[in-house]
């Protein structure tokens, strides 16, 4: 089970060559990227670890794909994504985000619902680890 947070995340892993396209739309759309990281994914979590500060300035690609990597070879068990923020309406809103690497196994719940008398219901929670790829 992969976790399915962000733009693109019901799709195959980006690959290198897509993250950098990616990447460098928002950077022609004028939008700010950040790089952050987590081991803890759950969906309210939404402040994960920043990577640096955003990126305000570029204009290339290359230097928030060297931000990635730089990200990815510190935490490779740690999931990353990349967030592009644009600020033309005077605050900052996220425009983009999505998941550019993922641990090598992604833990996994599963709701079980169990029926019982006079239609009463019990649930368990399973936990589960799923292999990425």
């Amino acid at each position: 089970m992969r976790i399915t947070q962000g733009t693109f995340s019901f799709l195959p892993d980006l690959t290198p060559a897509q993250v950098r396209a990616q990447v460098q739309y928002c950077l022609d759309q004028g939008w700010a990227v950040s790089v952050e990281h987590t081991d803890d994914p759950h969906p309210r979590n939404t402040y994960w670890e920043m990577w640096g500060p955003p990126m305000f300035d570029l204009r290339d690609a290359a230097g928030v794909v060297g931000e990635i990597d730089g990200c990815r070879n510190t935490f490779p068990t740690r999931y990353v994504r990349v967030n592009a923020f644009d600020s033309t309406r005077g605050w900052e809103t996220v425009r983009l985000s999505f998941i550019v690497q993922r641990p090598p196994v992604e833990d996994g719940f599963r709701l079980e619902r169990t029926e019982g008398p006079s239609r009463t219901q019990r649930y368990a929670m399973q936990h589960r680890q799923y292999s990425a790829g």
